[in-house]
């Protein structure tokens, strides 16, 4: 296939090395087209994220890495070698597995998380817009976009939160089951708490209240979810609207007391509410737990939780390697397929229309001339039968000549004979 795969990864380089080499959106069509100039690359992709860069690129010859490596430099205007001791190179079959690995987030951060491919299919569409994609890399990709799915759908892998702000999203589920009728408050507009809502509103909560010491955060980050913005000396006027609670704060101290869900409940008429404290220092104190109505749970609590689905991931991503191992060889058996037995059937066949185009316009001449159709017909029929089996009849009398019964065996299989020659061993 001589396809190369060429790239570096949170894995293998610090984040200072990997900002150097990262594509922008708008660069990267220009980006594609230079490396595809590149002598010998006749298909290529880029993937660039926060954690990775990776080149995926079809040769039409034998791929050579340090052309690949060299391109980066000179792009990047790098000193040269300083990227080599970061890269890695795989080709064909290793190729295919990491690109199959990469989409179904085995080389992920986070292990078996869903983004990388979305990201994945983005580079995909600029590279087919751009024009650098043909008939291996199109295919290529369906094939990888196919296994990383059959992974997440066959596998375990993407079901167990193993990031703070998802497994307090999931531990919420978990209590109320559907969250649609539920409002949850936020405490916090920080990164956390950005992610938490994300996850609360693919979750489908009803209402979220985000509730910030500054105000416009509170408020930004509302706009962007459709969520309501309170300061935080708002939030004893709005905390008995809570069904559920999650804090991330990073305040010194906490700003949610054991008398502040006791008043809480009192206009709740002791409706639960289900709170996340995942804040250190704790946003709410931990008296405020022993409530008969409140579930408070901290960030220890959080992290049992995702060790043990961090275990149960590792262990669905051993079975994830092994479907796309037989997934990878699959498409190496195609391609193989495509480089060698497809020209000799294109040329099988092609000589078998140029044979049928003769004598049907031998035979439409004579129907012309006036000659008996019935005649003209079986002379056709007779003749083409004898243009398509005379190659392989001389070829198989040199085969039985030289006693060779092994291809002769292998002939008549090809030939679709192998039924009839055991037949005949039984007359």
């Amino acid at each position: 296939m001589n396809l190369l795969v060429t790239g570096l990864n949170h894995q293998t380089a610090p984040v200072a090395l990997r900002e150097q080499v990262a594509f922008g959106a708008d660069s990267l069509p220009a980006a594609l087209q230079a490396l595809q100039a590149v002598e010998g690359v006749r298909e290529c992709m880029i993937l660039s994220t926060c954690n990775r860069t990776e080149i995926y690129a079809v040769f039409s010859a034998t791929p050579r890495p340090q052309q690949i490596t060299a391109w980066l430099h000179d792009y990047f205007q790098l000193e040269p070698g300083i990227l080599t001791p970061y890269l890695y190179h795989h080709q064909d079959q290793q190729g295919i597995e990491h690109m199959m690995a990469v989409a179904a987030g085995l080389n992920s951060l986070v292990l078996g998380e869903p983004q990388i491919l979305g990201q994945l299919k983005e580079a995909y569409q600029v590279a087919r817009q751009t024009g650098t994609l043909r008939q291996s890399l199109e295919l290529l990709l369906q094939q990888v976009f196919a296994t990383a799915k059959r992974v997440r759908s066959e596998t375990a892998i993407g079901q167990n939160p193993v990031s703070v702000a998802f497994a307090a999203v999931s531990l919420a589920r978990q209590f109320f089951g559907e969250l649609n009728d539920y409002t949850a408050l936020l405490l916090g507009a920080g990164e956390t708490i950005e992610l938490v809502a994300r996850h609360l509103k693919e979750a489908g909560i009803g209402h979220v209240i985000i509730a910030n010491r500054t105000y416009e955060k509170a408020h930004n980050l509302a706009q962007q979810f459709g969520a309501y913005a309170i300061g935080l000396d708002e939030l004893n006027k709005h905390l008995h609207d809570a069904d559920l609670i999650i804090a991330s704060t990073g305040a010194p101290h906490s700003i949610l007391h054991k008398a502040d869900m006791e008043a809480a409940l009192k206009k709740r008429r002791h409706q639960p509410i289900f709170a996340i404290d995942i804040a250190v220092p704790r946003d709410i104190e931990p008296a405020a737990g022993e409530l008969d109505d409140v579930y408070l749970y901290t960030i220890d609590d959080l992290k049992a939780l995702i060790d043990a689905n961090k275990e149960k991931r590792e262990a669905a991503a051993h079975e994830a390697r092994e479907l796309i191992r037989i997934q990878a060889e699959k498409v190496m058996a195609r391609f193989r397929t495509m480089a060698q037995a497809v020209p000799v059937i294109r040329a099988f066949r092609q000589r078998a229309e140029t044979i049928k185009d003769d004598m049907l316009n031998q035979a439409l001449n004579r129907l012309e001339q006036g000659h008996d159709p019935q005649q003209v017909v079986t002379q056709l029929a007779n003749q083409l039968t004898h243009k398509l089996i005379h190659a392989p009849t001389i070829y198989l009398r040199k085969l039985g000549e030289a006693g060779d019964a092994h291809r002769l065996a292998l002939s008549a299989d090809l030939l679709g004979l192998k039924n009839h020659q055991e037949d005949d061993s039984h007359e």
